[in-house]
């Protein structure tokens, strides 16, 4: 598996940086149909599109240690940072 998983969901580029992700799992406890923590304890996706557009960058944003980065549909990263 690759250290990065990507997904385009509603206009939003996410990746996730398997190297980073630690398991907290505060993704999936606030998207939990987005995301779920594989075998090794990382974050990895589900079905981020059948989450709505503020509750996803929520899911994305509570990630303590950034392991989930999100671009805008110009390519401007919205997380982490500006939410």
């Amino acid at each position: 598996m690759s250290d990065f998983e990507e997904r385009i969901v509603a206009g939003l580029r996410i990746r996730i940086d398997r190297t980073l992700c630690v398991g907290f799992g505060d993704c999936v406890t606030e998207a939990p149909e987005a995301f779920v923590l594989d075998d090794s304890g990382t974050a990895v996706f589900v079905t981020p599109d059948q989450v709505d557009r503020e509750r996803l960058l929520r899911a994305c944003d509570v990630c303590p240690v950034d392991a989930i980065t999100v671009w805008d549909a110009d390519g401007g990263q919205i997380v982490p940072g500006s939410l």
